[in-house]
């Protein structure tokens, strides 16, 4: 099956289920396109600002149709009468939710995979359809998006046998966290806030100009004697009798 390739609303949709901050988006839009072919659908990766542009327009779409429920986030990832290009029409909102889960850990290069219970998913993102169905649908969009699943221990699943109730592994293919390589987004962000800091920096020098450093004074409040106590002061130590005290 061909590899699938995201779209604007995909990453629009992600910022919305995981609560990305509004100060750290361009920072997220801007990792995911330099990816470019590799995630990202042909029309996104010509020019960043078309990008962004396209992005928050999705996004204004996604927050301005509201949270109804808990799968709210997950429906609202299609138009109404889209037809799903994965999996069958029945299990359009396991295709939406596999999309986030699968942008994630391509976020979390560090994250070497997450549990899944997809026999609960089917319930939880409203699919009703025959259950030999989804469980085809599941293997569907594991290949498209370049998942790998797994047990619990970490043994390869077949997932033509069937999907059991309990937890599995959902990681990214190696073969295509391969391709990633060398796209480490926690120290893309990290080099980008040092970026703007030594900026912020730089213009509040322009500013304020440099401030003088104070120079530390050699003087003590206290003398301290070759016992290291305090000949200055007169508090009494907690819990040692006082030897002025008059009987």
């Amino acid at each position: 099956m061909r590899r699938y390739y995201y779209n604007a609303r995909d990453v629009a949709a992600y910022f919305k289920y995981f609560s990305v901050p509004s100060y750290l988006e361009v920072s997220y839009m801007q990792f995911v396109f330099n990816l470019g072919r590799r995630i990202l659908a042909e029309p996104l990766t010509r020019d960043f600002e078309q990008f962004k542009r396209e992005i928050y327009r999705e996004l204004y779409f996604l927050w301005s149709n509201g949270f109804d429920s808990e799968t709210s986030d997950i429906s609202c990832m299609v138009s109404d009468g889209q037809m799903s290009l994965i999996c069958d029409q029945e299990c359009i909102n396991l295709e939406s939710y596999m999309k986030l889960i699968c942008l994630h850990l391509i976020y979390s290069a560090n994250l070497p995979y997450i549990n899944l219970n997809f026999a609960g998913l089917m319930y939880t993102l409203g699919i009703d359809c025959d259950v030999e169905l989804y469980e085809a649908d599941v293997a569907k969009i594991a290949d498209a998006l370049g998942l790998k699943i797994t047990d619990c221990f970490g043994n390869d699943f077949d997932l033509s046998l069937g999907i059991p109730d309990e937890l599995l592994r959902v990681s990214l293919d190696p073969e295509f966290r391969e391709s990633l390589s060398g796209s480490n987004f926690k120290e893309t962000l990290r080099l980008e806030q040092l970026e703007m800091i030594k900026e912020l920096k730089n213009k509040s020098m322009k500013i304020f100009g440099q401030f003088p450093q104070l120079k530390k004074s050699s003087s003590k409040k206290n003398n301290i004697n070759a016992s290291g106590k305090n000949e200055t002061s007169r508090s009494q130590p907690k819990g040692a009798p006082s030897k002025n005290k008059k009987r």
